[in-house]
């Protein structure tokens, strides 16, 4: 499941924001040229390099977002939410070990597709409260999806939450020639390790990604 975030997804009308129509156009395009910025650069791209795409000057990203923290959380605000709404659909599964590994699978796939959530999610930013209860609801959702399959006996004893991160952190050092490769070698990576949560148990892996060990230290293709 590969979800991208709308440019204006919900954005109510300028006169219930409190901003001009002028002011509001400057900031949605700020924040989608910096969605697509984050996507394939991460979120330490320039913000300069933001405001260009945007069409905007400096001053102007400033005055709206006065730091990148404040930039980067209402950025992937609607990716995180779903971040959460898959976690509470897995959770709904009546199957542990489906649910699970639904999670894990869609959450890895957002990874492959999305370099700067990633580092979003991973990344501390003290004055959003709102994306850090995001957050905290996310991990919540991890945790009981991890209990659920252990007590249905379907995913190992050892296992621990920080093998999930150890999954992630090795998920997103992913980078392929193109999106699709990406995805290739995120797929067959999390099979690998899904196979492994699951002692006793394997299934066919998918087909392998068309990567070489040039690639490990190569940055992604910028556009």
């Amino acid at each position: 499941m590969a979800a991208q975030p709308s440019q204006n997804p919900g954005r109510p009308p300028a006169a219930a924001t409190g901003l001009r129509a002028d002011a509001q156009h400057n900031r949605d395009r700020i924040l989608a040229a910096a969605r697509e910025a984050f996507m394939t650069r991460g979120i330490d791209v320039p913000l300069t390099t933001i405001a260009r795409r945007a069409g905007v000057g400096a001053a102007t990203l400033y005055r709206r977002f006065p730091t990148r923290a404040a930039l980067v959380t209402e950025a992937f605000a609607e990716q995180l939410a779903l971040c959460v709404a898959v976690l509470d659909e897995a959770l709904e599964d009546p199957d542990p070990w489906h649910g699970f590994c639904s999670a894990i699978d869609k959450l890895c796939t957002m990874q492959a597709t999305d370099r700067g959530f990633t580092s979003a999610f991973l990344s501390q930013f003290p004055d959003a409260i709102d994306y850090d209860r995001e957050r905290t609801r996310a991990e919540n959702g991890l945790a009981q999806l991890i209990r659920r399959a252990k007590d249905a006996g379907q995913l190992r004893d050892d296992f621990d939450h920080t093998d999930v991160i150890l999954l992630f952190l090795a998920n997103s050092g992913i980078v392929g020639e193109s999106q699709q490769v990406s995805l290739a070698a995120s797929r067959r990576l999390v099979t690998y390790l899904l196979q492994s949560f699951q002692a006793g148990h394997t299934e066919p892996l998918p087909p392998p990604a068309p990567l070489g060990l040039h690639q490990i230290h190569r940055p992604p293709p910028r556009q």
